[in-house]
C-alpha cells in the first residue's frame, strides 16, 4: 500500500512549507501505522514509528511559538533527532519485509526532504544570530538555554 501525500486546501495556504510538510508527513505516518497494524499485524515497531514520526510536526509547531531564537533552534533540533529515529524504524520495517521498496522509498524520501528543510531553518536562524555552526558559541548558548528550562 502506497501511503498517499496529504493535499492542502486553500484555507491552509498561510502555513509555511515546513509546517505543511511536517503535517503531511505526520498524516502519512498515521496512515502507515494504520496499515501496519490492520493489514500486516505489526504492533510493536509501528507504535515506535508512530511516536517518532509524528513528533517532528509537533516540534515544528512548538518552534513557531518559541520563546526565543535559541528555543526555536532547540525545538527544531529535537525534530531532527525524531526524524532520524523515524528513519531507523522505516529502515527496520523495510529490512524485515513489513514495507516494500516503494513504500519505504516514498516515506524515506519525505523524511529526508523534511530533514533538509529543518537543517536549513536552523542554519538560517544561526546566521541571523551571527552564530557559526559548530562554534563554541552555539554549544554555550544551548547549554544556558537548557539550564534555563530546568530552573
Amino acid at each position: 500500500m502506497l501511503i498517499p501525500h496529504f493535499q492542502f486546501n486553500n484555507s491552509m495556504a498561510k502555513h509555511s512549507p515546513l509546517k505543511e510538510k511536517s503535517l503531511s508527513f505526520s498524516i502519512r505516518i498515521v496512515n502507515l501505522y494504520k496499515h501496519l497494524t490492520t493489514d500486516r499485524s505489526e504492533f510493536v515497531i509501528s507504535k515506535q514509528l508512530l511516536r517518532a514520526g509524528t513528533n517532528p510536526g509537533a516540534m515544528v509547531r512548538e518552534a513557531n511559538n518559541a520563546e526565543s531564537a535559541m528555543d526555536f533552534i532547540h525545538k527544531l533540533g529535537i525534530a531532527q533527532k525524531e526524524l532520524s529515529e523515524t528513519q531507523y524504524w522505516l529502515e527496520l520495517l523495510f529490512h524485515t519485509a513489513y514495507l516494500n521498496e516503494k513504500e519505504f522509498e516514498s516515506m524515506h524520501n519525505d523524511s529526508e526532504e523534511m530533514m533538509r528543510m529543518i537543517r536549513s531553518s536552523i542554519l538560517t536562524k544561526n546566521k541571523n544570530l551571527g552564530i557559526k555552526v559548530g562554534s563554541l558559541a552555539v554549544l554555550v548558548t544551548l547549554f544556558f538555554t537548557l539550564i534555563s528550562y530546568h530552573s
